[in-house]
């Protein structure tokens, strides 16, 4: 199959997500074409059947925004219609699926509208930008219009269709995944030597910084373990909440004990360092960055928001606690990290689920399963009044 893929290419799990899922189908045989206005940022090196092309936005005095999505619909009418694509996979739906949609009815007055449009979501796109009023028809539209739907866990799944009353067998859950080769624990991790030389624990944390993860809560945690055994923070990343995380550090007395990496790439070498790792967030609709940990043996204390609890299993592969329940989160971390029996069982827990439940070998073909559903579908729902393609919905396990 020639494939299109349309992502943000930063710091972030769709992109992450997006940018993976298209190597490992060029992996396996398929043309894969990625469309946006950066490399993506786990895209930096030669892979056979990968292609990219790049959206270059228009900069007018008369507008005062940028016009990224008009340029994307007319980078996607000019690669689909040269290149032939027979899937066109966005991820997210505002703004990516509209302008699928607006292109598909150009290539339909070119006589060039045999390209499936489906759209993933992550979960921004429907617990954020689709309850902006002026965004929510957009968001449904979208979801109507396009071949196939599918989402990140169970819990985006029900709250896409109760926010937009979509029928249930409209959307698949695909799960996220992680290529549980790549990412396995390390030995004599140099990281791990430089930021604890007296062989501390050490708690991690890895996100863009954005609000919604609640990154100062990580301190926070960090204070409470620190009242009762020595520890180290981990921090990679960066975003809106890097400033005032530092100063919670400073101001607890903790400036020595919390590292900022920054942005990072090599994510596996690096978690390969922690003991645990901290995901305090407000709202995740997957967790891949817990994934991620505990492909690498890491075992997990996170809120119990969103999907999460699809990924991390409570006393089993980590702990769970309310948002915000700083010390219960502390109190979880102390019980494994003074219990080194029970920190191995949930090290090996956390490995085997990746393995058994998250592994790109059992995942990526399901994505393929349903390019091919929706290419012998003959109709394409650019051409109806209304969706025609009804795709069996999957569970994550």
């Amino acid at each position: 199959m020639k494939i299109g893929i349309v992502c943000y290419p930063t710091y972030g799990g769709s992109g992450v997500v997006a940018t993976e899922l298209g190597i490992a189908l060029a992996e396996r045989g398929h043309e894969v074409h990625f469309i946006t206005y950066e490399v993506p940022m786990r895209l930096q090196q030669y892979q056979e059947n990968v292609f990219y092309h790049e959206v270059d936005i228009p900069n007018y005095p008369l507008f005062e925004f940028q016009l990224y999505s008009l340029a994307l619909t007319g980078k996607i009418v000019e690669v689909v219609r040269y290149e032939n694509l027979d899937i066109l996979h966005v991820h997210y739906a505002i703004p990516h699926a509209i302008s699928g949609y607006l292109a598909r009815q150009i290539l339909h007055d070119l006589h060039c509208n045999h390209t499936k449009l489906i759209t993933t979501l992550h979960g921004t796109d429907i617990t954020l930008i689709g309850l902006e009023p002026s965004f929510a028809p957009l968001v449904k539209f979208s979801l109507l219009h396009s071949d196939a739907v599918t989402a990140v866990s169970r819990f985006l799944k029900e709250r896409t269709m109760a926010q937009f009353q979509v029928e249930e067998d409209k959307i698949v859950v695909i799960p996220n995944f992680v290529d549980t080769n790549l990412y396995h624990r390390r030995k004599n991790c140099r990281l791990r030597q430089q930021v604890a030389p007296n062989n501390e624990p050490i708690l991690m944390h890895i996100s863009n910084f954005r609000p919604i993860k609640r990154v100062p809560d990580t301190v926070r945690i960090l204070h409470h373990i620190r009242q009762h055994i020595p520890a180290k923070l981990v921090l990679v990343g960066d975003g809106p909440q890097r400033s005032e995380t530092e100063m919670l550090a400073r101001e607890l007395g903790l400036a020595e004990d919390v590292k900022f990496l920054g942005k990072h790439t090599a994510l596996a070498q690096i978690l390969s360092a922690a003991d645990l790792f901290l995901l305090p967030s407000q709202s995740e609709s997957f967790g891949l960055a817990a994934l991620e940990a505990m492909s690498c043996g890491v075992p997990v204390i996170a809120t119990s928001a969103g999907g999460i609890p699809e990924v991390v299993l409570h006393g089993e592969t980590g702990y769970l606690a309310e948002i915000g329940n700083v010390e219960r989160m502390a109190r979880y971390a102390i019980d494994l990290l003074t219990n080194p029996r029970k920190w191995e069982r949930f090290s090996a827990a956390a490995r085997r689920r990746a393995e058994t439940v998250f592994d790109k070998s059992l995942i990526v073909p399901r994505y393929e399963q349903l390019y091919q559903q929706v290419l012998t579908t003959r109709s394409s729902i650019a051409e109806a009044s209304a969706p025609r393609v009804a795709i069996e919905a999957a569970t994550s396990e």
